[in-house]
């Protein structure tokens, strides 16, 4: 099987290590200047570090303008772009034919005043004619590369995307599991990254392994609670991309979103704790988003809408824990 991973950053870098001794993988880099480093140094050094390219990995530094004739030299696509990048790399590949999956996981900024939209949403405006899904689930690219064990989800409506990701990253240190709900599999992707910065915040501030079991309980209702008004089903949260993604996220110390949260607790500003990450941490972008969605379907996520005043500097963060514990009782199924 001949796979293209497009986006040489931490987890395509990771993904790609993984499926070479069993695939011929092409990783596309967007920077020549990257894709020449890479070849060169047989290691990903900004992204990745300390872990070498094997030989079955094939580097590319070819243009965005003949990105859409490579892909079609390969039974199968992978865009490890962030959110941001994965609109216009939809349009660039529109009518290539091959079956494809992204990585990414979020809400996309919105657009001249509309809703930000997840990624099978941007996919219906830019290339509906694609035969696409995504590559969800609980992990870290540096776990995934050094062949720790781990879990993904190949989510799609298209039964040939699912198997042909099962085919490409399913082996001995990495299962795939095939899921339909493809709109489930990516509201958990972007509201874990939100929730993360909560959590982040709750043991920055020392509050102790209740407040966090309580805060990542809720969350999770939160989380059920959009994906079922926007489509989704509802055991889709309790697997490997609603609870599991939610529980690595929100504690794993190699998570960006939970670091954010973690360094906002310690008194740095937003922009002190994303410039000091030196990645992309998804909750950042689109907290707003997952409220604004929320608010439009007559949801409530408190969770989300207390990280939304936080990141916009109209809470410190005692204040922003104090709002959440005073809220009034409910039912705990509401």
């Amino acid at each position: 099987m001949k796979i293209i991973v497009i986006g040489a950053g931490a987890w395509g870098t990771a993904l790609a290590v993984s499926a070479a001794p069993r695939h011929a993988v092409t990783l596309w880099a967007r920077d020549p200047s990257q894709a020449t480093a890479l070849a060169a140094d047989r290691e990903n050094t900004r992204y990745l570090p300390g872990v070498a390219l094997p030989q079955g990995v094939g580097v590319s530094g070819e243009p965005v303008a003949s990105l859409r004739d490579l892909v079609q030299a390969h039974d199968l696509a992978v865009v490890a772009t962030p959110m941001a990048g994965l609109r216009g790399t939809l349009l660039a590949l529109q009518g290539c034919g091959v079956p494809l999956a992204w990585l990414c996981k979020g809400f996309e900024s919105p657009q001249a005043g509309a809703d930000g939209l997840l990624a099978h949403e941007i996919l219906a405006q830019v290339a509906p004619d694609l035969a696409a899904g995504a590559l969800s689930g609980p992990s870290f690219a540096q776990e995934v590369a050094r062949g720790q064990p781990s879990a993904l989800v190949a989510a799609s409506g298209h039964a040939a995307v699912r198997e042909a990701l099962v085919q490409a990253f399913h082996g001995p240190s990495l299962r795939v599991y095939a899921n339909d709900d493809l709109v489930g599999v990516e509201t958990g992707g972007a509201v874990k990254n939100v929730l993360a910065i909560a959590t982040g915040l709750c043991d920055g501030l020392g509050l102790g392994l209740n407040a966090r079991a309580a805060l990542i309980t809720r969350g999770l209702a939160e989380m059920t609670r959009l994906g079922l008004a926007l489509g989704a089903r509802a055991d889709t949260f309790m697997g490997l991309s609603g609870l599991g993604d939610l529980v690595l996220t929100a504690t794993g110390d190699l998570s960006r979103n939970r670091q954010v949260g973690l360094l906002l607790a310690r008194g740095q500003t937003l922009e002190q704790a994303v410039q000091s990450l030196g990645h992309v941490a998804e909750g950042v972008y689109c907290a707003r988003t997952v409220v604004q969605r929320a608010s439009r379907l007559g949801l409530d996520m408190p969770i989300a809408r207390s990280v939304v005043s936080l990141l916009d500097g109209q809470l410190d963060p005692r204040t922003a824990v104090a709002e959440l514990m005073g809220r009034d009782p409910v039912a705990e199924s509401s």
